[in-house]
Formats: structure tokens, sequence, C-alpha cells
């Protein structure tokens, strides 16, 4: 992330000693400077991140922040297309489309199951099983896999949208994944190596 070049004009200096993770690069920042909104028993600040000199909307009353802080933490050693996916459902929960980011999930898990070897073409239960009888899938957690698969059967078939701790709560899981089936695996090769 590039940090905005520029100086920003008619701040006040934070004495507040607040703190976000910021929406725009991902860092725990505590402003030095802000812009603020008073109105009736509530404050809004504009915060500007020390890091990339970006705005951030901070308003702590209705528990509200512009951009969101994404979701979920970054996976090491994943191929671009899985990355890619997994970057896309964690900007669909900073956005508020939880429907859309289990539906990416779910598509996800279809991907991983290909790339280790799966047929394409098949039905997601094919991919399910495909990970669990390949050992893709930590121990005990199938239910969590078909937990996917049913919430994406929601997203897709059913009228209700996906609730924000639905979404968060299989993004959790899918961090787990990848990092059991890509980021283990690759960080033992690289350790291997130095051997």
């Amino acid at each position: 992330m590039k940090k905005l070049v520029g100086r920003w004009y008619n701040v006040s200096n934070n004495q507040l000693g607040s703190s976000y993770n910021c929406g725009h690069c991902g860092n725990i920042a505590g402003p030095s400077l802000y812009y603020y909104l008073k109105t009736e028993g509530n404050r809004a600040y504009i915060y500007i991140c020390p890091t990339c000199n970006k705005p951030t909307y901070v308003n702590n009353y209705a528990n509200e922040q512009v951009p969101a802080p994404s979701f979920g933490n970054e996976v090491e050693n994943l191929p671009s297309g899985i990355e890619a996916l997994y970057l896309e459902a964690r900007n669909c929960v900073k956005v508020t489309a939880y429907t859309s980011a289990v539906l990416i999930l779910r598509k996800l898990l279809m991907n991983i199951s290909v790339l280790k070897g799966a047929e394409p073409g098949k039905r997601f239960v094919y991919y399910v099983t495909y990970l669990e009888k390949n050992h893709f899938i930590p121990p005990d957690s199938k239910e969590w896999v078909d937990h996917i698969r049913i919430k994406g059967n929601e997203a897709t078939h059913e009228i209700p949208s996906i609730s924000k701790e639905d979404a968060i709560e299989l993004l959790d899981f899918t961090e787990m994944l990848l990092r059991f089936v890509f980021e283990l695996p690759g960080k033992m090769k690289k350790y291997t190596k130095t051997e």
C-alpha cells in the first residue's frame, strides 16, 4: 500500500489516545491528526492514518467505521487463484456483503479440491468428500465444510440473507483450512530446504 503523499489542513492534534484498525493499509493506527463532527450527544471523527496518510470515518456511538477493517488474516503460500478468492471473500465481509462472501467461500472449497486433484464439473458434495477422504480437512472438521455447503445452498436458493455472524464464522474456518492445506506445508518446504 503506497502512502498518500501530501499534507492535510485544518486538522486537530489527537490527544484522545484513540486507536483503530485502518481499513486502507490494515495497520493498527494511533492517529495524531483528526477532524471531528459534533452533534447533540455524539461525535464522529475522520482520523488520518499515520502509516498510509489516508482518512477513515469513525463513529463509536454507531459502531461504524468506513472503510471498515478487513476480516480474517493473510495466509501465506496460497496459489494465486485461491488467494484472489480468499481476498474477495474477506472484502465482501468488510463491505457487509455477507451472502456474497459465503458463496465465494463455497466456491473456494471447490477450487481447493480441484487444485488438489479432484475432478472438475462435479456436485459440491463430491468436493467435500474428496477433501475429507484425501486428508485435506483436519480431524473433526468435516462438519465445518458441510456447514459451508449448507450456508452456500441457503445463500443460493433461500430468500433470507446470510448473517454477519455466519459469514465471519465461515471465513474463520476457511482461513484455518487454508493454513492447514497451503501455509503449513509451504513453511515445511522452506524449512527443509534450509537444513
